[in-house]
């Protein structure tokens, strides 16, 4: 068995090329988990290296393929673009993951604060779901829904019970681009009409359907695809033409100058405008559909004007269409204030997709409906091999008995709110990060190359300052249309001690850059 250690001792090995310093241990913190971990008590030449908190669980010994072995498969036999989207210059080889940390093939502990991008919910093998998915797995692997098996009605019961009236109808699907597209082809089913309005740099997903709904170039091919789908101005309220200092429902604010009268919001209104625009030139009369994230995920984090959406719906039911919310990246719990991010925006959609969070990392999205809508859908037969199958539900089930169990959505809008708040500090420091952003966990830091221009940093600065914070322990993720953004979205059981380790890495990692600028 490995010897797992302080992170401090294994990033001393990093920073000095000794291993042989070991800590001395002091206070135990308690998770929510229930393991526990101590903070060290540590006299370092070097004072600026920041201590991780340490944790007392301990990774099996790895002994499988050799990481140059791995490298030499993965550019042989894994499709192209496993190597094309590859993290670091000097790639982290994971084996093994307990709540919100991660272990290397070499026994080296991370904080990971990206969650297998946002997927991750409850935490990394949490007990209780591991628990549920080793007894369904005893019991039946797989059947599907042409029989009747307890945990599909089950689930589907739980999980419509923690969404409001009318949404009650629960179609089962793998993955959050499959949802989307159940969710695009019922809306037109349902309206008997086509087209489907989406924000500029929003993300819905991959398949030849969803990459209409998506806008960003990055993720585009040179193929027809997406057939009637438009994209309308993203109500950006950092980067976009229009935003001030009161304009979103966050914590954190922009910096920009902001002249509104109290309760009301020039930015909002002009972004309206900017949607009756596309209404009025780019779409028929009548329309399918329309697609919002209540925060942009791969987009950065990006949040609207307060009553942006409520506006939006209004416009979107008038003219024929359903409004539906994705909330693959924003659902269960994760923007702390409300178990689902609509709700943050007092709206309730016609439909809510939804993955990720959903089976803590277990393959598995649903598509939540009204009754209606859901019951346009029999004209034909849909069926789904995988959706809804035994094992899926046990999880899903696990994950929702968890958040309510473990307080997660309240530990997601602490932790969150701190360290957000702790986030626009440094921004008021450094001249590079331009804006703090998000709610709950669903955070996004934007690096400029100045706050007066708000130009994107350079693709290689940016890429320095993610490798220096991964080199010194902590695992974020990079999005927006120009990556130049860090995503912040981990695990929702981080501790404000993992908080204070990642603004001292941040802040670390940050002057860094600066010190060599």
């Amino acid at each position: 068995m490995l010897k797992v250690v302080s992170c401090a001792s294994d990033r001393w090995a990093v920073f000095t090329g000794h291993t042989g310093y070991r800590p001395q241990f002091s206070a135990k913190i308690h998770l929510a988990s229930g393991a526990s971990c101590q903070k060290s008590d540590l006299r370092f030449s070097r004072t600026d290296m920041p201590e991780m908190p340490s944790c007392s669980f301990t990774p099996e010994e790895y002994k499988g393929m050799s990481k140059a072995r791995m490298i030499e498969v993965r550019k042989q036999n894994c499709n192209p673009m496993t190597m094309k989207v590859t993290y670091y210059k000097k790639p982290v080889f994971i084996h093994q993951g307990y709540m919100q940390y991660l272990w290397d093939v070499d026994g080296t502990r991370y904080l990971d604060l990206f969650a297998g991008v946002a997927t991750v919910s409850v935490g990394h093998c949490h007990p209780k779901v591991t628990a549920a998915a080793e007894k369904q797995l005893k019991k039946l692997w797989h059947t599907t829904f042409i029989y009747v098996y307890p945990t599909l009605q089950e689930y589907c019961e739980k999980l419509a019970s923690f969404l409001p009236d009318p949404l009650k109808v629960v179609f089962l699907t793998n993955s959050g681009s499959e949802a989307n597209d159940l969710a695009m082809f019922m809306a037109r089913l349902y309206t008997g009409n086509f087209d489907i309005i989406t924000f500029r740099g929003s993300y819905h997903g991959g398949s030849p359907m969803a990459m209409g709904l998506t806008s960003n170039a990055a993720y585009k091919y040179p193929v027809a695809n997406g057939l009637g789908c438009t994209n309308t101005m993203c109500p950006d309220v950092f980067r976009g033409p229009w935003g001030g200092r009161h304009c979103r429902d966050s914590p954190v604010q922009t910096t920009r100058d902001c002249s509104c009268a109290p309760g009301h919001c020039a930015a909002n209104e002009q972004y309206i405008r900017q949607l009756k625009e596309t209404l009025a030139t780019s779409v028929p009369p009548r329309i399918a559909a329309f697609f919002a994230e209540p925060i942009q995920g791969v987009g950065g984090a990006v949040q609207y004007p307060k009553n942006y959406l409520k506006d939006a719906f209004k416009l979107v039911r008038e003219r024929g269409g359903i409004c539906i919310a994705d909330e693959v990246q924003t659902g269960f719990g994760r923007t702390g204030s409300h178990f689902w991010g609509f709700q943050g925006h007092d709206v309730i959609p016609d439909m809510v997709t939804m993955a990720k969070g959903i089976g803590n990392g277990f393959p598995m999205g649903a598509v939540v409906t009204t009754p209606e809508i859901a019951n346009s859908f029999t004209k034909g037969v849909h069926f789904n091999t995988f959706g809804g199958n035994p094992v899926a539900c046990a999880v899903a089930s696990a994950v929702l008995d968890t958040i309510i169990e473990d307080g997660t959505q309240k530990n997601s809008l602490d932790v969150g709110t701190y360290l957000m708040t702790e986030l626009a500090k440094l921004r008021d420091k450094y001249e590079i990060i331009g804006d703090v952003r998000g709610k709950g966990l669903q955070i996004g830091v934007e690096m400029v190359k100045d706050k007066t221009s708000r130009d994107p940093l350079p693709p290689e600065d940016f890429a320095e300052i993610f490798e220096d914070v991964k080199d010194m322990g902590v695992l974020i993720g990079k999005g927006g249309v120009y990556g130049q953004i860090f995503r912040i979205k981990p695990p929702m059981c981080i501790t404000k001690e993992d908080a204070d380790f990642f603004l001292a890495v941040f802040n670390k990692s940050v002057h860094n850059y600066m010190e060599k600028r």
